[in-house]
């Protein structure tokens, strides 16, 4: 199984990277990881409607040239469905069942994902309703991914 995390902007945070890290060290055994950063379009805080969509769009076209063709694309956004760590792992094992070998969860920048972006995603995700930074959240999608192969494999993991 070869899963992305692909997100824009460039993580800082050194207590964020080491939490990466170190739960990207424990999927090792499990599937193989890759972190994929495309930068963040810069702009000012206030932007115009118009002007967001086009900062969008830039991001958007970002990520999707580094999405495959035989790629399922899961993308993370407030509006999309809601699952348990049970749910998660389910879904991934059912799509290893049936031969998707490759899956990119998609994090998009502080404005969200493009339209272009959530139209290629197979399916949305939504870690709940409150605003998570995308560096944060980064670090909690690598824990549930690496929770969910604990639960495929009927290994302990703390509930």
């Amino acid at each position: 199984m070869n899963i992305q995390i692909i997100s824009v902007g460039k993580l800082k945070e050194k207590y964020l990277k080491m939490g990466i890290e170190e739960y990207t060290k424990r999927l090792g055994s499990y599937a193989k990881m890759d972190l994929v950063e495309v930068p963040d379009e810069k702009a000012p805080e206030q932007l115009s409607p118009a002007d967001m969509e086009i900062v969008k769009k830039k991001e958007g076209d970002r990520i999707l040239a580094k999405v495959g063709a035989d790629t399922y694309v899961i993308a993370l956004a407030i509006d999309g469905k809601m699952k348990s760590s049970e749910e998660l792992a389910s879904g991934i094992e059912s799509l290893m069942t049936y031969g998707k070998s490759k899956i990119a969860f998609v994090i998009g920048g502080s404005l969200g994902l493009h339209d272009d972006v959530l139209k290629r995603s197979d399916e949305k995700l939504s870690f709940g309703k409150m605003t998570l930074p995308h560096q944060l959240m980064k670090l909690v999608l690598v824990e549930q991914v690496y929770r969910s192969f604990r639960i495929m494999k009927g290994e302990p993991y703390h509930k």
